[in-house]
């Protein structure tokens, strides 16, 4: 059988598979929350994360094989910015999200609509200014805020400027794909995920490996690759004129506006948090071990985000069914979502853990980082270490995000502000200090420790008040 063809069926399947199991109508929302609708309705917005996720690998892959392993450390110190970018599109996406849907429950449709196209004005205005400020400042944001110097400095500069011209796509991606999850189809957001994705991995090729272009083809080729979900979303949204949502003209409601921010505060907090403790990360390891440890760290928390885009998809595919369900008033289907969302992510979090294990040396070696050097050694320690972080973070992510669902933006933002910010930093200035550049890897794990109480704390204090337990 011919290469493209088999590839061409390879694909038809996920395709045919991401379509049969993503939402036809939007009262799949309504539909009886057993473990096996929880997982039907989540598949495709998993899919879609892992796409993202396994793509966004591509970079560093063709960086490490093509350029220099070295060079990877240019892409982790700007790392934390784009990871801010996209925060605020988590912020207005998610938060947006809750609200809508929550509106939808309650047949509040017009209004639903009109918040929808507000959000959507909103972030398209914030990512015209972030990247007006990147491109005005981008020395003092490089060398202050995320303090590259000396070659790495040059490196992330090449890398961050053409992902400054693609902010709004960037942006707007993430904010699409989040409703397209409450319109029904979020199949959609996996196959653009998908197409982008491997649209990515040929620009590559392209732009690194035959034109020379080096960091600047790799970041050119990812802002591509982001433009393709937003650019199907804005169609989507504009020209379908028949399902829940569409653009229509928006109406200024701060009201509306406020609360989605409120809303999505904790998503934005746990991207922010992300971005702030990576940039922390990055200044303790380059006075321990220099650039190698920042390279060794991208091999690390690339494979890393493959396995956080289980609990992170699992989360947001099923949040439209909580706010739905919160928006309706029934209780009952709220606490079958609670009882069986936690079974499932045990079973995904236990399962983690040990393929992390097992693929430790599988995922480090597609980098082509040989063998006992620094970088190679690094990676491999790091990663199992981390790994354990596996146990309690997918109860935290979902933690957040249902609090989030249920329109509780202040307990959510508590939960994300403390399980992803202040319990690494505190683990991150203490434990490198006392167990070195292991102390650093093993900062996450026991931050996610401290954040499982946290998460405990409140779904036993909050479930009389929302009755899903």
């Amino acid at each position: 059988m011919p290469k493209h063809y088999s590839k061409k069926r390879k694909y038809g399947r996920i395709f045919k598979a991401a379509k049969e199991n993503s939402p036809k109508a939007a009262d799949s929302i309504a539909q009886k929350p057993t473990s096996g609708h929880l997982l039907k309705f989540a598949l495709p917005t998993v899919l879609s994360m892992l796409i993202m996720n396994t793509f966004g690998i591509v970079d560093g892959i063709f960086v490490s094989r093509i350029i220099d392993p070295l060079a990877m450390s240019g892409t982790g110190i700007v790392f934390p910015f784009l990871t801010f970018v996209m925060a605020i599109g988590f912020m207005l996406g998610v938060g947006g999200n809750a609200l809508v849907a929550k509106k939808l429950g309650e047949g509040l449709k017009r209004e639903a609509k009109e918040n929808f196209s507000l959000i959507a004005l909103t972030a398209f205005i914030v990512s015209l200014v972030i990247a007006g400020i990147g491109l005005l400042f981008p020395s003092f944001i490089l060398t202050n805020i995320l303090g590259a110097e000396g070659f790495v400095y040059d490196m992330a500069r090449e890398y961050m400027m053409p992902l400054l011209f693609f902010m709004p796509a960037i942006i707007l991606g993430v904010v699409f794909q989040q409703f397209l999850i409450t319109e029904g189809k979020a199949h959609i957001s996996a196959i653009t995920a998908l197409v982008g994705g491997l649209t990515s991995v040929g620009l590559n090729f392209l732009f690194i490996y035959h034109m020379g272009m080096g960091l600047q083809g790799a970041a050119l080729s990812t802002s591509i690759g982001y433009t393709l979900p937003a650019l199907v979303g804005f169609l989507y949204f504009t020209f379908r004129r028949g399902g829940n949502l569409h653009f229509t003209r928006p109406k200024l409601d701060f009201k509306a506006l406020g609360r989605s921010c409120v809303n999505g505060a904790s998503e934005m907090v746990t991207m922010m948090a992300i971005s702030i403790t990576g940039t922390l990360l990055n200044r303790i390891i380059l006075g321990i071990e220099g650039p190698d440890a920042i390279s060794a760290a991208v091999i690390m928390f690339s494979g890393l985000g493959v396995f956080s885009a289980l609990f992170m998809g699992f989360a947001s595919g099923i949040a439209p069914i909580i706010s739905y369900n919160f928006g309706k008033g029934d209780s009952d289907h709220l606490k079958m979502v609670f009882k069986n969302s936690l079974r499932i992510i045990g079973i995904i979090a236990f399962s983690a853990v040990g393929l992390a294990w097992l693929l430790t040396y599988p995922l480090i070696s597609v980098y082509d980082v040989p063998v006992g050097t620094a970088i190679h050694d690094m990676a491999t320690t790091g990663f199992r270490i981390i790994a354990f972080s596996f146990i309690f973070s997918g109860f935290n992510v979902f933690g957040s995000m249902f609090f989030t669902a249920l329109n509780n933006g202040i307990v959510s933002s508590i939960l994300s502000f403390f399980q992803t910010l202040v319990f690494v930093v505190i683990a991150y200035l203490t434990l490198p200090a006392i167990f070195g550049i292991n102390g650093a890897w093993a900062a996450l794990p026991v931050a996610e420790t401290l954040g499982i109480a946290l998460t405990i704390f409140f779904f036993k204090k909050m479930r009389k008040r929302y009755n899903y337990a």
